[in-house]
């Protein structure tokens, strides 16, 4: 299995021939950064499956959609707030027909996409859905926006119930078994951000978490793996620029 960090949320899995895209966006979407993370290339009959999360710019942009015109065996797995109408897509130039190519997603179901893919997704504590994949003897978990959203200006209370929503949503994964986990490390959280690792690392069998969602701030890992116990922080996966390349021998 190889695992490429594109770019803030983006990751690309590639296992078994196929392979995985993650919340895809062009850079210049998002003016807060300058994200230059690019997919790689492969060729025209490669299975590949994209995934969004949610609507947001930081984790979906339709571009994506134009990929159809690289691959044959494309399939799109995009959480419902992504819907799109066949004239939206017509006016973006994008032919309508690719809807015969996309399943939409809500939370809390499970999908079988091309035959070999399964897809669980949980409910995000912002918007959208998180998924849970499992092909080719590969499980997987990318979060998207499903995290302890507790920031240090906001009152006790409030950040108590996001803390207990998120709790709640990811008990949902303790008894699975995962390869690879993307987990929200977001800086502008201060000490809370990293609650949602601390999380996963406790409660989970996740082998490895890569963070995401740093906004390219990726501080925090080294801090986390400093701070934090041997025996967690060694699952820990130290990512430090965009298009990183991490080859995973075995899952």
């Amino acid at each position: 299995m190889k695992i490429v960090f594109i770019h803030h949320s983006c990751f690309l899995v590639e296992v078994e021939k196929k392979v995985l895209i993650f919340d895809w966006f062009a850079g210049e979407q998002v003016k807060e950064c300058q994200f230059k993370g690019v997919l790689p290339e492969y060729a025209a009959d490669t299975p590949v499956y994209v995934f969004a999360s949610h609507k947001h710019r930081d984790h979906f942009d339709m571009d994506v959609l134009h990929l159809v015109e690289k691959y044959n065996d494309i399939h799109f797995i995009l959480s419902k707030d992504c819907k799109m109408s066949p004239n939206f897509l017509q006016k973006h130039g994008i032919d309508p027909k690719i809807r015969e190519k996309i399943t939409y997603v809500k939370a809390n179901e499970n999908y079988v996409v091309d035959g070999d893919v399964f897809v669980e997704t949980l409910r995000s504590t912002d918007v959208g859905v998180a998924f849970y994949v499992m092909t080719g003897g590969v499980s997987l978990f990318h979060a998207g926006d499903l995290n302890d959203w507790s920031f240090e200006e906001a009152d006790d209370l409030a950040n108590q119930r996001m803390h207990n929503a998120f709790c709640k949503e990811m008990e949902k994964l303790v008894t699975k078994d995962i390869d690879a986990a993307f987990i929200p490390m977001d800086p502008r959280l201060g000490e809370n951000q990293w609650n949602a690792v601390d999380f996963v690392l406790k409660k989970t069998r996740a082998k490895r978490v890569f963070p995401m969602h740093m906004w390219q701030d990726y501080s925090g890992i080294g801090h986390y793996i400093q701070q934090r116990k041997p025996d967690w922080a060694e699952r820990v996966v130290p990512i430090s620029h965009e298009n990183q390349e991490f080859n995973i021998v075995e899952v």
